[in-house]
């Protein structure tokens, strides 16, 4: 309920601010009364983000273990409806496409209307697909209810990673990304670990009526208290969204506060103010994350985070007969050797999310830049590039190491306890890059996070599927050694990839911004030019001036609100 309060209430502080120049940017005065101090980036307290940022975190749960719990029903639903075991595994292929591709088309209409309307379209769509699922009755059902189930879950994950850019610093990011990547991990560990346990003593079905009442407690909890928190909408959080934006709390919180002032110079800036003018933007940037896929920075972010994930998968995708295999193991035991990965995630977390912020505080204790959690940052000269995958390096080298011993470890039957060993650290090694790579993108992309991150969803989607169909020829072909030892080379082929993007990236984003202002500024010319001749004194005391349209053509609207 407090949490709810202070959305109403706003902050005193954030009220009574002004836009201000970054810090970095303000001139140099002897008065310290003559410094501005900018406005708090959000009117949220500590806990409250943390409690938004955790509720977020438990909504992106449900992709990656919607995908994981169906793995150990397979054979079941095999024999149940009567088909093959290459018609059973395409639930599983398509399933991983609509997890890639659905993000892209809702992430611009996130990022410009709000994250809630995103939220609610998709638990709709996902709970409708649970039911459908645990009443279907054959196998045409299956495969296409599985499509649907795939589109509402990933875009439910990718907008509350979104959520920590609306709401977070970058000096305090890097705890929060880290809390919203753990289910893109738990999911895989805990899922075929439950999927399984429910299949064996319940039936099949009973994974998916779980589902729905999971996703269904869920929705009901963001219904009624999580707020809006796109800055297009609400700005630091004390402007009033529309009522379809709104908690159930906040609804009737405003009914009883008519009057509660509003921060209004926090509104991220928009060429679209009214609600037809921003559902045309949204419409016209249906597949903005393609577009920033022509970013050489974001593009080579993606390589390393979904070369990172190739390994994720392929190794799980080689355990469950490896283990079977070599020791024997039942579908319970295979799916309990998966909760290593999850220890391994979570150990990632403790180290990664404190790491990133002290190595932060570090560079700009460096640079002379003061850090203040409650305030925006100016990354605009700051490296933060080398900031975050500084931290990325020892986690890649440990993943290298990881992922070639792994083959080496199997095919000589070592004892279970050394497995499980490996697959723990193989969880902090690959999961502590992930992080970095989540925490700069959102860094590099805070305006339009939903799209980024749906880009880097994609990514992972397409590279982790292509891992899955090739280990098994690889390990046919080459043998489990040498198979994963070729894993670790591509691994080691990042590392160049790394020092790039440490080298060229403020470069890029410095060139990136110019362009932006190019475009905004070719914009404002065009409409401040009329206005000059409207004056009846000035059309009495000069000649008359052929002047031109005021209209805005869509390809300068798209270069308006890109400059945003």
């Amino acid at each position: 309920m407090a949490v709810m309060a202070t959305v109403a209430t706003g902050s005193t502080s954030a009220l009574a601010a002004v836009d201000t120049e970054p810090i970095s940017e303000q001139p140099v005065s002897d008065g310290v009364d003559d410094i501005d101090v900018p406005p708090p980036y959000s009117v949220w307290s500590p806990w409250q983000k943390k409690l938004i940022v955790a509720g977020a975190a438990f909504g992106g749960f449900f992709n990656p273990i919607t995908a994981q719990v169906y793995l150990p029903a397979l054979t079941v639903l095999e024999d149940e409806f009567g088909v093959t075991e290459a018609e059973i595994n395409l639930t599983v292929t398509t399933y991983m496409i609509f997890q890639g591709l659905t993000p892209i088309l809702f992430s611009g209409f996130t990022d410009t209307l709000g994250r809630r309307p995103g939220y609610i379209f998709c638990f709709i769509v996902y709970i409708s697909a649970n039911i459908a699922l645990a009443l279907a009755n054959d196998y045409e059902d299956l495969l296409v209810i599985r499509c649907f189930q795939s589109a509402g879950s990933a875009t439910i994950m990718v907008i509350c990673q979104a959520v920590v850019a609306d709401i977070i610093t970058s000096a305090e990011r890097g705890a929060y990304i880290a809390l919203t990547a753990i289910p893109s991990i738990l999911g895989p560990s805990l899922g075929p670990v439950i999927g399984g346990a429910m299949t064996q003593y319940m039936g099949w079905r009973s994974i998916f009526w779980m589902l729905t009442i999971a996703a269904g407690i869920n929705f009901l909890l963001m219904l009624l208290f999580i707020p809006e928190t796109c800055r297009k909408v609400v700005g630091d959080g004390s402007v009033r969204p529309p009522w379809w934006c709104q908690s159930v709390y906040q609804w009737f919180y405003y009914r009883r506060h008519p009057s509660v002032p509003q921060n209004l110079n926090s509104l991220e800036k928009s060429a679209y103010t009214t609600d037809e003018g921003k559902l045309k933007y949204a419409t016209s940037h249906l597949f903005s994350s393609f577009a920033l896929l022509r970013e050489k920075e974001l593009a080579l972010l993606l390589i390393i985070g979904g070369t990172v994930f190739t390994g994720v998968y392929a190794v799980g995708t080689a355990m469950p007969a490896l283990l079977q295999n070599l020791y024997g193991f039942t579908p319970m035991q295979i799916g309990l050797m998966y909760l290593p990965l999850a220890g391994g995630s979570i150990l990632a977390v403790v180290f990664v999310g404190p790491g990133m912020n002290w190595n932060l505080r570090r560079h700009a204790r460096k640079l002379g830049m003061p850090v203040d959690k409650k305030t925006k940052m100016d990354l605009s000269r700051f490296p933060i590039e080398k900031v975050r995958l500084e931290i990325a390096f020892p986690f890649l080298l440990l993943g290298v190491g990881i992922i070639t011993s792994w083959g080496w470890i199997t095919v000589n039957k070592v004892e279970i306890e050394k497995v499980i060993i490996v697959v723990l650290f193989l969880g902090v090694g690959l999961v502590g890059v992930n992080n970095v790579v989540n925490a700069l993108i959102v860094d590099i992309y805070p305006d339009t996070a939903g799209a980024a991150l749906a880009a880097y969803n994609l990514a992972k989607c397409i590279m982790g599927a292509a891992s899955s169909g090739f280990v098994a020829p690889m390990i046919l072909g080459m043998g489990m050694g040498p198979a994963f030892t070729l894993l670790g080379c591509l691994y080691l082929l990042l590392v160049p990839i790394i020092l790039l993007v440490m080298w060229k990236g403020v470069v890029w984003r410095t060139s990136r911004h110019a362009r932006e202002l190019r475009k905004k500024g070719s914009i404002l010319v065009r409409e401040q030019e009329p206005q000059e001749s409207v004056s009846d004194s000035d059309m009495a005391s000069t000649p008359q001036k052929e002047t031109t349209s005021t209209e805005i053509l869509p390809a300068e609207k798209d270069a308006r609100s890109t400059s945003v």
